[in-house]
């Protein structure tokens, strides 16, 4: 009889360390992501909170966003996605750039290296101007609970430089957890699994302050249960759709003679971005708001009003920002996958092993062949993310649950989206070290 491998997870000394490093690091990381950074007013703080409107509704979504310790106003208030604003610059600017793109081409491997040091310079003034971003927002809906959220005066609406350094070092400080996870954890999932932390802490708060907000609670339940059921059923159809795309492999010499050609699938993914574009989309439309800061308080009468638009377009959930929403998560999507498809160059690398997809030209006509059939597959999964992203006004449609909790349900939706990819991904992660081990699958006999 046949057995999984997972029953050996803890009999792997190697794999046992990994996870135990992997559970320490989360720990600490959840430990200092209660420190606060110094100088904030509390009050301020727990009245903007405890408010509502469009302010606690932006702010929850920098909650999702930060993995929540934006409510802590901590020093990892602005978790890991500086980080991941900057890796969205440099991929948006390699097609851009000839000169870079002709040296991701030229060695993709240097290029990665080449790529992750820039990252990690760009995140340093990334963190800086999102720390300043995100302390006037706070101030901006602070007023009416304390005059201010820092204790430290703000001279000219600027925040001071001790405050600034230390969000600055925490965000480096949650990145470098992240790359210790990668490297001596769980392999390449640290960063994701920083985000899934928060993201998991915060989900029961959440739901619990959604079932209140409402009186009709047993109705509410069951409607939110249903809903995450069939999110979560959804989610996995989606994740795992293949599209396996025939290909013939040549025969191989042994000895005399030739064997025959073996015929082979490749399997291309329906979502292969996963929930990247979602993660994307939310930080470029944060963006907007956070900059819309800088000039609320402009003398000029028309930079005022084109920040504030800014500010309750982007910072509001109205309607235009589920629209652009669903769009950017959509445009994202394709962009994304079209990248990756791109690096792994499947054409060429099919030509170097002598395989063929019947009836299409080897190297750049495969290429171009794959890129159609992933686009138009990609297309479905695309249209889910979106819709996904943009459950909260949907489900608003259909039965409201108060204007102050969309953030919640926000969280509640794309958080699920993130929660179940990193999931699967540290599950695969996980059996590919298992079977990496030779603990593939153990023959037991009764």
């Amino acid at each position: 009889m046949r057995r999984s491998a997972w029953r050996f997870l803890f009999i792997s000394s190697d794999i046992r360390n990994r996870i135990l490093i992997t559970l320490g690091l989360l720990i600490l990381y959840r430990f200092v992501a209660h420190i606060p950074v110094p100088g904030i007013n509390r009050a301020a703080i727990e009245g903007v909170l405890a408010g509502s409107g469009q302010g606690q509704t932006f702010i929850g979504l920098l909650d999702l966003l930060s993995g929540g310790t934006v409510s802590n106003f901590s020093v990892l208030a602005m978790g890991v996605y500086p980080y991941i604003t900057a890796q969205i610059i440099l991929q948006l600017l390699v097609p851009i750039i000839p000169a870079l793109q002709q040296r991701m081409e030229e060695d993709p491997r240097e290029g990665r290296k080449w790529q992750e040091k820039w990252t990690y310079y760009l995140a340093v003034p990334m963190s800086a101007l999102q720390a300043v971003g995100q302390i006037r927002i706070f101030q901006q809906y602070a007023i009416g609970f304390g005059g201010s959220i820092l204790n430290f005066p703000l001279g000219m609406n600027v925040p001071t430089f001790t405050t600034l350094l230390t969000m600055t070092a925490g965000t480096m400080f949650a990145i470098w957890l992240g790359e210790l996870i990668s490297q001596h954890g769980i392999r390449n999932q640290g960063l994701s699994l920083i985000i899934f932390a928060g993201i998991v802490s915060a989900i029961p708060t959440n739901l619990g302050q959604i079932f209140m907000s409402d009186t009709q609670v047993l109705p509410l339940i069951l409607f939110v249960t249903f809903l995450l059921v069939m999110t979560i059923f959804v989610i996995v159809i989606v994740q795992e759709g293949r599209r396996n795309v025939p290909v013939m492999y040549p025969g191989r010499r042994v000895g005399n003679r030739m064997s025959m050609p073996v015929k082979g699938t490749l399997p291309l993914m329906v979502n292969m971005a996963g929930m990247i574009p979602i993660i994307f989309a939310q930080s470029l439309l944060t963006f907007p708001a956070v900059l819309a800061q800088f000039f609320i308080g402009s003398e000029t009468a028309w930079v005022r009003d084109v920040a504030l638009f800014f500010q309750n377009t982007f910072g509001g959930f109205s309607n235009t920002y589920w629209i652009m929403y669903f769009f950017f998560v959509v445009g994202f999507t394709f962009f994304y996958t079209d990248v990756l498809f791109t690096q792994q160059n499947y054409g060429e690398n099919l030509k170097r092993s002598g395989a063929q997809v019947p009836g299409v030209t080897k190297g750049a006509a495969t290429q171009r062949y794959l890129t159609r059939v992933l686009r138009r597959i990609t297309l479905p999964g695309a249209v889910f993310l979106g819709l996904v992203a943009i459950m909260p006004f949907l489900v608003g449609l259909i039965w409201p649950i108060g204007g102050s909790n969309t953030g919640l349900l926000l969280v509640s939706s794309s958080g699920l989206l993130i929660v179940v990819g990193v999931v699967r991904d540290l599950y695969r992660s996980i059996e590919a070290e298992l079977k990496l081990r030779g603990y593939d699958q153990a023959v037991l006999v009764r």
